[in-house]
């Protein structure tokens, strides 16, 4: 069985009035973190997104601190036609991070940040699964990105055939298999079919298809922020729910954007992951623009020309010394993001057998 979460109320070194400014302080524990970051129990992955191709010869692979590689899939690539499964792709990587006794660990893509692409099959996007996906929005508006209808069962019934296949072929060989993280740019009036209360049921669903389809391996959701709430002021135990749920079923809990000094993830996830007492695997991930403070949604942020240029100080032992500390993480997953992952990262794990 597993332990029931508590969710406490502990400060941690510091004097709090505002609910919102808890944590806000809680980084300052750990600014005297230092390079080389010493082994212990966190397993360390590099993310390298869809780019497959910057495995060949990385230096993760002859890396002991490094346990191996953190890849996405999306959806449409692994089934190309209904019920016609592609893992080839999966299994060539597999294949060669076994070769250097690294391991695999999947993210499972069914939405994008570009509104260019849609991260599902082409069959999906018909009457018959109510289209299938629909537009996110940011908080301009404006188009970002596709993301499958998790709250239709249609759609989702498909979505667990395709785990339930996948797990088939992996369970035990890969080290684990994440699910994309629960924000989503959608509310009722963006789409009509969306509902709190089913995307909320629509999550739960899906958490338990991969539970199911993967015994062995390490199964984890990002659960960052949920529609329709935002802590802690209006709390309406989305969240919430999903962390009780996944400590309950045995899914590990996760997020992306290791963000110590923003309110948003400090009363969400990083919150959640502090203030919960689990026997599931907890995990975070430094994505692309955390290396210097930054997110990929952020209006400032320019991923494709911000290459770190000038003065800029190394957060990844203050990084490293939150998640293991404060959050208590197993798993770290660090961007390959360039030049930070070779000039920030590298230098700072120890290279000594």
């Amino acid at each position: 069985m597993f332990s029931t979460v508590v969710f406490g109320s502990r400060l941690f070194g510091q004097e709090w009035q505002k609910p919102d400014e808890k944590y806000k302080n809680a980084y300052k524990e750990y600014l005297d973190a230092a390079c080389p970051i010493e082994e212990n129990n966190i397993e360390h992955f590099v993310y390298f997104a869809k780019d497959r191709q910057s495995l060949k010869d990385h230096p993760l692979l002859s890396h002991p601190m490094f346990k191996g590689a953190q890849i996405m899939y999306t959806w449409k690539e692994l089934e190309p036609q209904k019920d016609r499964y592609d893992f080839s792709s999966i299994i060539e990587d597999y294949l060669y991070l076994e070769k250097h006794n690294k391991k695999l660990f999947i993210q499972l893509q069914d939405a994008t940040f570009n509104p260019k692409y849609i991260a599902i099959p082409s069959y999906l996007l018909t009457d018959t699964y109510g289209g299938g996906a629909t537009i996110q929005y940011n908080d301009g508006y404006e188009g970002e990105g596709w993301v499958a209808k998790r709250w239709n069962k249609q759609v989702r019934e498909r979505f667990a055939l395709l785990i339930e296949a996948l797990g088939a072929t992996l369970d035990g060989k890969i080290e684990g298999i994440n699910l994309q993280e629960t924000a989503i740019g959608v509310n009722t009036e963006t789409d009509t079919s969306f509902s709190e209360e089913a995307y909320l049921s629509g999550l739960k669903a899906n958490m338990v298809a991969l539970k199911k389809a993967f015994p062995t391996s390490t199964t984890m959701i990002y659960a960052n922020f949920m529609p329709g709430e935002w802590l802690p002021y209006d709390d309406k135990g989305y969240l919430r729910s999903i962390y009780v749920y996944g400590e309950t079923i045995g899914v590990g809990l996760g997020a992306p954007d290791l963000m110590i000094t923003r309110k948003g993830q400090l009363n969400h996830a990083l919150a959640l992951m502090h203030e919960g007492d689990y026997t599931v695997p907890v995990g975070i991930a430094v994505q692309d623009g955390n290396y210097i403070g930054k997110t990929g949604a952020d209006q400032d942020y320019d991923e494709t020309h911000e290459k770190g240029k000038g003065s800029r100080s190394n957060i990844v032992p203050l990084l490293h010394a939150f998640a293991k500390d404060f959050l208590k993480v197993k798993y770290m997953f660090w961007t390959n993001q360039e030049p930070y992952f070779r000039e920030d990262v590298l230098p700072c794990f120890s290279s000594s057998d």
